[in-house]
């Protein structure tokens, strides 16, 4: 796996083992030579995952809408910085980008993102894997909503299976570059999308 976009928050929140684990990523994808790819920030999880990277001679590629580009304080130190018109764009040209995807803590752009990749790989439209960091259980609660959606019949079990979950950085990267993709279903015709 030669690239992982990373989902993650703008702000810090305030459990500072979310920061270190950020760092500590970044950190790890730059020694795995794995292409770092976020949101762009300079603050945050986001920042502190970026320069984890950085800092460990990573190769940093930062998306981030024009709007978006003061208000989240880019950072100005990144290998690649790359302006979208809007979120939409955004989110194609970070899926282009990466060949697996990772979520750390977040608020609700983190869970947006995060579950437009999931829904495009239930559809078929990409067959990545699909990475959760737990960092402190913080994503405990969510995993328990997703195996409700599943016995009330709302998300089959084999998307659900989709989602790979680890508290350690090593297991989930490992888990992420032997994962084996669910087959596409037969009704998506990939050419027509």
């Amino acid at each position: 796996m030669n690239s992982i976009v990373v989902f993650c928050g703008s702000s810090e929140g305030n459990d500072p083992i979310v920061l270190d684990k950020a760092y500590s990523l970044g950190r790890e994808m730059a020694e795995r030579s794995i292409k770092l790819v976020y949101g762009a920030a300079r603050i945050g999880v986001m920042g502190k995952l970026a320069q984890g990277a950085l800092d460990y001679s990573g190769n940093v590629i930062g998306i981030i809408p024009d709007f978006l580009k003061h208000k989240e304080v880019f950072h100005d130190g990144l290998t690649k910085l790359i302006v979208t018109e809007n979120m939409h764009e955004r989110k194609l040209k970070m899926h282009d980008m990466s060949e697996g995807v990772i979520m750390l803590p977040g608020g609700y752009g983190t869970l947006e993102e995060f579950f437009e990749m999931i829904t495009w790989a239930q559809l078929g439209l990409h067959q990545k894997p699909i990475g959760i960091l737990n960092i402190n259980g913080f994503y405990n609660n969510l995993m328990g909503m997703l195996k409700t959606m599943v016995d009330q019949g709302f998300v089959k079990k084999e998307n659900y299976d989709m989602i790979l979950i680890d508290h350690s950085i090593n297991g989930l990267l490992d888990k992420m570059r032997y994962y084996k993709p669910q087959h596409v279903p037969k009704w998506i015709n990939k050419d027509q999308l």
